[in-house]
């Protein structure tokens, strides 16, 4: 049985430093979130292969403590970045380390998937570390409402475990009409559906640049 210091020491903050979009960042976290230690495989993999332009108004749906959404800012520091998650101890984290970093572009709000994000609000790039137990329903109207909140051009960035590589392609070609897988990993593969035509007509501002 953990002491009563144990205990203590448990719920403090872990604490750690994560190179995102290029800079160092000051990252907190806690237990119960995902990946509280350190950013997972996947984040990574996603953000190896994501394309940001300076001035992207950014969504990250579903973005616990906030290392998608604040790589996002980062590369993209004339935009706005939006990061949103049903759990409100990762909205309070994924605040805070925006906050601590000096990131006046980002902030995080609680909402279930699109609930609570402004239906007016429309987004030039939108990204996802999909859960691996998401469901068909969930998935229905998660990628429904990512498309209707994307500009024209807009892009929705997806990264699932390998066993959804081909659940993620049938549900992006039927909702976008398109799909282009950008990298498949050991355990994880990187998606991309565009709304309306190609996204990638605009030059990448930050062409190289490795999160």
């Amino acid at each position: 049985m953990p002491s009563p210091e144990q205990l203590e020491r448990l719920r403090e903050d872990i604490v750690f430093t994560g190179n995102l979009g290029g800079r160092d960042l000051a990252l907190h976290s806690t237990w119960g979130l995902f990946s509280p230690r350190e950013i997972d495989a996947g984040t990574r993999l996603l953000l190896d292969e994501i394309g940001v332009h300076a001035d992207d108004d950014c969504l990250d749906l579903g973005c616990g403590y906030g290392p998608l959404g604040l790589a996002l800012a980062v590369r993209a520091p004339q935009g706005q970045t939006l990061m949103v998650d049903k759990d409100f101890v990762a909205v309070d984290y994924a605040q805070g380390n925006a906050a601590r970093n000096g990131l006046t572009n980002a902030r995080a709000q609680l909402s279930n998937g699109f609930d609570q994000v402004d239906p007016q609000r429309r987004f030039d790039l939108i990204a996802s570390n999909v859960p691996a137990k998401v469901g068909k329903e969930l998935m229905t109207i998660l990628l429904h409402d990512a498309r209707r909140h994307l500009r024209p051009h807009g892009r929705l960035y997806l990264v699932t475990i390998n066993g959804l590589r081909q659940y993620i392609k049938r549900n992006l070609t039927e909702v976008f009409g398109n799909y282009a897988k950008l990298k498949q990993g050991a355990h994880y593969t990187v998606a991309m559906a565009h709304k309306g035509a190609a996204a990638g007509n605009r030059p990448q501002t930050d062409a190289g640049q490795r999160p």
